[in-house]
């Protein structure tokens, strides 16, 4: 199937579009925890024991963090978008598994599940053409 030059200029910019609000959210979402120092990476890290890992969750705060923060930097500008959308999933994936363990129902679980459906479809898809990514591909 080919599409139209007006097809493909609409999805390129659909994925720009998602690329850069979801960058800007998990940018403003990461942020409190990759600066908040390590009892906030201690407490985000704790997740980690429903995983029944009970050590290293200063790493693994800092981590989620890091990944929120600068994942969605990354994907604002559509740049090593493979590796930023890998850290993301998992960093969802974690969530889901800790909203599971809380039994927030699925209130809880909708949120960081939608997202990783989101995160994985981009991953599927790639960035677009209006993305860093592509840029360096060619």
């Amino acid at each position: 199937m080919r599409l139209s030059a007006t097809e493909k200029i609409r999805l390129n910019a659909g994925l720009l579009f998602l690329r850069v609000a979801l960058g800007v959210i998990f940018l403003i979402h990461g942020y409190p925890k990759l600066f908040g120092g390590v009892e906030k990476w201690r407490a985000v890290g704790s997740a980690m024991s429903n995983l029944g890992i009970d050590s290293f969750h200063v790493l693994f705060g800092f981590m989620a963090g890091f990944s929120e923060f600068f994942g969605g930097i990354l994907l604002i500008f559509g740049l090593f978008t493979t590796p930023a959308l890998v850290l993301l999933i998992s960093t969802m994936i974690v969530a889901v598994i800790t909203q599971i363990s809380r039994e927030a129902g699925f209130p809880g679980i909708a949120h960081p599940l939608s997202v990783a459906v989101v995160f994985i479809s981009l991953l599927i898809t790639g960035p677009g053409q209006y993305s860093a990514d592509y840029k360096f591909k060619k």
